[in-house]
């Protein structure tokens, strides 16, 4: 009986979660469609990381002024929920603006808050929610990453760059590990990143600034041609298991 009544309390609590986040993300796009001012700056923070230039973010957030480190953290919120937009242009200008180690304070506290809520968002609302936010391929790719590296994937994953931030939040989220061991994890394994991206960011002029944005695109593409690789072998694989069932 008492195993029943937790159960219940249980399922309320869930159910209680899930309406107020869906209340929360329906007034969020409702603000986005009816209010022009939302709408346009949203539109152009879209365009800004478009351009793939850390000096259009950096132009971007200084115009706030005093409000600007406010700003560049609901920035680092932003790219973390809609997934795949680049961290690493508001860690770049972040460090120009204020300060490396200022910067990477700023750059390393957003990500750990937008890491907090891809969690519970993936948590609260399950997988179905979460593969429109990503993407099914990515999702699945990092499934298997934690099926390979157990209790530590979430330290692994985030000292590797190549894999992504956003999608390794949500995926935990999903599994059924503990918020505070995912939280830990992700700040240990997400501080080196961080201050280098930040360090060599503070640097970032002319020259240099070009050559780093030049390193950046190479290793995207290689990234890309991993990912296409992998998705590639994986049809392939699935192809001969169905023939070999066959």
């Amino acid at each position: 009986m008492e195993n029943l009544e937790n159960n219940n309390k249980i399922s309320k609590k869930s159910i209680i979660e899930k309406v107020i986040l869906l209340i929360i993300i329906i007034a969020c796009v409702l603000i986005y469609i009816f209010v022009p001012k939302v709408n346009s700056t949203i539109n152009d923070i879209f365009k800004m990381f478009a351009t793939g230039d850390f000096q259009v973010v950096k132009e971007f957030v200084a115009q706030y002024g005093a409000y600007a480190m406010a700003v560049s953290f609901l920035l680092m919120i932003l790219q973390s929920v809609i997934a795949p937009l680049p961290a690493f242009l508001i860690t770049f200008a972040n460090a120009n603006l204020f300060g490396w180690w200022q910067g990477a304070i700023l750059s390393w506290s957003s990500a750990m808050a937008g890491a907090a809520i891809c969690f519970y968002i993936a948590r609260i609302l399950g997988r179905d929610v979460v593969e429109k936010l990503t993407s099914k391929t990515g999702l699945k790719q990092i499934d298997d990453f934690f099926d390979k590296y157990g209790k530590h994937s979430i330290l692994i994953a985030r000292l590797l760059p190549f894999i992504s931030f956003d999608i390794v939040s949500y995926a935990a989220g999903l599994t059924s590990m503990g918020f505070w061991g995912f939280f830990i994890a992700t700040g240990i394994g997400q501080l080196p990143a961080t201050i280098v991206y930040s360090y060599v960011g503070g640097m970032l002029t002319g020259g240099a600034r070009l050559f780093v944005t030049g390193l950046l695109i190479l290793f995207a593409l290689s990234v890309l041609i991993i990912l296409i690789r992998q998705i590639y072998l994986s049809k392939k694989n699935n192809n001969k298991t169905n023939e070999n069932e066959n």
